[in-house]
């Protein structure tokens, strides 16, 4: 276990502590979807040694809907109408009529413009509409880190980096991106990933970044012939809503449990043919879901 905070004995504890900062320390803030206690700065880091993955265990982390997403992020996908397909709501908010019209957006409903899929395998390829071939157009950032990953030569290189912030198309997107920037390292075969986040719902968005970026690794590790190593997740304006503060009291009083195991079927040739039915979860326990409004 690399540099874990001896003051925790489970690596969720830092989440849980997280909350309890926020709501003593916290300053209340008036943001653009609601008042938020906020505090700014924090990291949790998140072994993934031994096939561990961090979903969180202090309540139900809905992680088949977490891997969806990732799958539509990973194939390039901005439309959400493949989502709705898989019954996953979470851009639902985002990519109404109302939303779009609202932000001055000339899509059509469910077309969320330049989003993290775009940005990750077409990064400022001209966008035009959701239903747009743009294979071969901008950076292939993903495929880019692929072949580094692939390569001994270029493994130790600090400059594996993924990006979804781009100035130059924030305003054609629904929603400009929280998670916004990670790196991937290699030591000892050992690929780690460290993830910066300009914007951090502590009650619904952060256990499924988490999950996802965590995921992620795990991924890349098996198709780049690496091991899994460490997540590492820096947190820039961490805040929670203010209608999510009790549920969270109550959050916080349940004791994690062990983290699950994740184990995936097989090697693809491509990094677009990783479906759910590829990822096996086993021995997650966790207590109950936690219902708290989310906010477009």
């Amino acid at each position: 276990m690399l540099r874990f905070d001896r003051n925790f004995q489970h690596p969720e504890e830092q989440y849980i502590e997280l909350i309890k900062d926020i709501i003593n320390y916290g300053e209340f803030v008036d943001g653009r979807n609601g008042k938020t206690k906020t505090l700014i700065g924090s990291s949790m880091h998140f072994p993934l040694s031994n096939n561990t993955i961090p979903l969180l265990t202090t309540k139900k982390v809905a992680w088949k809907t977490c891997l969806k997403e990732l799958f539509w992020f990973i194939n390039g996908n901005t439309d959400n109408k493949l989502l709705k397909l898989q019954n996953v709501k979470i851009w639902n908010g985002n990519s109404s009529k109302e939303f779009l019209k609202s932000n001055n957006l000339p899509y059509e409903e469910d077309d969320l413009g330049p989003v993290y899929g775009h940005q990750w395998r077409h990064f400022n390829a001209k966008y035009s509409n959701c239903n747009e071939n743009y294979n071969g157009k901008g950076v292939d950032q993903l495929q880019n880190i692929i072949d580094i990953l692939k390569d001994k030569t270029k493994q130790s290189s600090r400059r594996i980096i993924l990006s979804a912030w781009n100035p130059e198309q924030l305003n054609e997107m629904a929603l400009p991106p929280c998670h916004i920037l990670a790196q991937f390292n290699v030591v000892n075969n050992k690929l780690s990933c460290s993830m910066y986040q300009r914007s951090c719902d502590v009650g619904l968005g952060v256990p499924f970044n988490i999950a996802s970026y965590s995921f992620l690794t795990h991924i890349l590790a098996k198709h780049c012939d690496l091991e899994a190593g460490d997540f590492y997740y820096h947190l820039g304006n961490t805040h929670i809503y203010d209608d999510h503060i009790e549920k969270l009291k109550h959050q916080v009083n349940n004791k994690p449990y062990e983290f699950p195991k994740i184990f995936i079927k097989e090697k693809k040739e491509n990094i677009n043919d990783y479906t759910i039915h590829d990822i096996n979860i086993e021995n997650y326990k966790c207590y109950d879901k936690i219902n708290m409004k989310m906010r477009p």
